[in-house]
């Protein structure tokens, strides 16, 4: 089963130093049908004006994974981590028994833009945590890197959760192939390019929901780059 979720589908919500769209059920966009998939709660594709951004709050017992696709963005939380996240860096903040942080716009002058992911946790109550680490685009081409793991394995940061991140990008008539795990669910988001999934087109800012397939073949029809998740069963 492959179900696209058109980019223009998405919710959307406009704030003058925001623009956001929501693939799935967050904030003032709610979908009942859209409510995540899986352990797969949240992305958010954000552009955030220079200068700009989200205060500080709070979270609990949530995994929060930022892909910053372009520009700056500064992170700051209450267990005393303060960074610049760039294009390539992955963040991973692991909420726990409570977290307080805020994500601005690092720049004055450019936008920023970037993914913010949550899945739920595998516990509640876990202590806060924080890892942030850099892709170079060798690691990328031409592959699936994996980019978040249950345990943290080579390259990957570790959540808290049994899921994997991949991220590949392709050049125009490569591709790449995934067997999923017989029960488990994926998802695939295109950041940007063009390709098909076992024949279902995807476009810019698509996803598609998968389950009970035996393989998974993406191959780009233009430059692509693409972030594919590795999900635990759907609970009953």
């Amino acid at each position: 089963m492959i179900r696209l979720r058109p980019a223009a589908a998405r919710g959307h919500a406009e704030h003058g130093w925001l623009d956001s769209h929501h693939s799935f059920s967050f904030a003032d966009y709610y979908d009942p049908a859209e409510m995540g998939w899986g352990v797969l709660r949240v992305i958010n594709e954000d552009r955030v004006a220079p200068g700009m951004g989200f205060g500080t709050h709070g979270h609990r017992d949530m995994e929060i994974i930022s892909v910053v696709l372009d520009g700056e963005l500064q992170h700051r939380d209450s267990m005393g981590n303060g960074a610049v996240i760039r294009p390539g860096e992955v963040q991973r903040m692991s909420a726990g028994t409570g977290v307080m942080h805020s994500e601005f716009n690092a720049s004055q002058k450019d936008p920023v833009h970037f993914l913010q992911i949550w899945l739920q946790p595998s516990a509640r109550g876990i202590a806060p945590s924080y890892e942030q680490k850099d892709f170079a685009p060798a690691q990328l081409a031409g592959r699936l890197q994996a980019v978040v793991t249950p345990e943290g394995e080579g390259a990957a940061l570790r959540i808290n959760q049994d899921a994997s991140l991949y991220r590949a990008r392709l050049a125009a008539g490569e591709s790449v192939r995934f067997t999923p795990t017989a029960g488990r669910l994926a998802y695939l988001h295109l950041i940007e390019g063009a390709a098909s999934l076992n024949g279902t087109a995807l476009a810019t800012g698509d996803g598609a929901r998968i389950a009970d397939e035996a393989l998974l073949e993406i191959t780009a029809s233009a430059p692509t780059d693409l972030l594919l998740f590795d999900l635990p069963p759907a609970e009953h």
